[in-house]
């Protein structure tokens, strides 16, 4: 911070310069005992806080945000899913809707290890253990029914019960919690049909190999608003299985805010929140109906 002048020294007498010297360390302890640790990009009280930018809550979300997580790809607006739940989050942690401040990026950036741009991040992040090792996640907000899809031209888009579709081939990717949903909840006659991928499972009912396939109902709402052509969602398995993934908001790894947050997530459940927006985005108003 001091810088020394070779000019200085050639005209200051010893005890004058050990004066200065005194008087500048004397200083710069004073000034070191008043000054805030500050971080890597200055901002010392937003470390101190957790916050990226204080008094402000910075929510990510992807680019673009799709139906029915965010209308018209505008979260600023707390339509859709999840920007009703941040808006309800961002209210449980004190903040006001002006000082919610939207980020993007993509999906896989975001759960990679590092700093982060955001103080909480909601795309439809499963809570896993692998993932966890990178980044801390909040208690989950959704755990995700899985929902079975198929085309108009397909006979089982007049099904509207478990038992209407035990006669269809019905498809998943192998291993995944879509697969099990089809055997232990449909279990079609002739058993479910296995794909490597979801990709793989879209293709075989685009190409008429199978009547109908499950997936989670967030790729559902996607394969149907955005992927399959004449695409149908008949529906959502009933959840009283237990076959269901869990989403959580994702927050850098050991940030200071994920046990706030996961409380404000606490609080939103046990007060039944959590459910009335869900219900109002992804239920049967949205187009996904429990199957008897």
């Amino acid at each position: 911070m001091f810088t020394h002048s070779p000019h200085l020294e050639a005209i200051v007498t010893p005890r004058i310069r050990r004066s200065a010297l005194a008087v500048l360390a004397a200083s710069a302890l004073l000034m070191a005992g008043c000054a805030s640790p500050a971080s890597e990009d200055g901002a010392a009280d937003d470390a101190a806080s957790g916050y990226v930018t204080e008094g402000k809550l910075t929510i990510a979300t992807g680019e673009p945000a799709y139906f029915p997580y965010v209308i018209d790809d505008t979260p600023e607006s707390g339509e859709g899913f999840e920007a009703a739940v941040a808006y309800a989050v961002a209210e449980e942690l004190g903040f006001a809707a002006d000082d919610v401040e939207w980020v993007r990026t993509s999906f896989e950036a975001a759960i990679q290890p590092g700093p982060k741009t955001f103080d909480v991040n909601l795309q439809q992040y499963t809570i896993t253990e692998e993932r966890a090792e990178n980044v801390d996640f909040s208690s989950p907000y959704y755990a995700t029914p899985q929902a079975v899809v198929t085309l108009e031209s397909s006979a089982a888009a007049s099904a509207g019960s478990l038992a209407e579709l035990e006669d269809f081939l019905i498809g998943a990717a192998t291993g995944t919690t879509s697969f099990t949903a089809i055997e232990q909840q449909i279990a079609p006659a002739a058993g479910a049909q296995a794909f490597n991928t979801n990709d793989d499972a879209v293709l075989a009912l685009q190409n008429g190999q199978v009547d109908a396939i499950v997936v989670d109902l967030p790729t559902a709402f996607f394969l149907t608003g955005v992927v399959l052509d004449g695409g149908v969602l008949l529906g959502q398995l009933p959840a009283d299985a237990g076959i269901s993934d869990e989403w959580g908001l994702v927050l850098a790894k050991d940030s200071p805010l994920t046990d706030e947050v996961t409380a404000a997530v606490d609080r939103l459940r046990d007060s039944g929140r959590l459910a009335e927006i869900a219900d109002e985005w992804l239920g049967a108003d949205a187009g996904a109906p429990i199957l008897p």
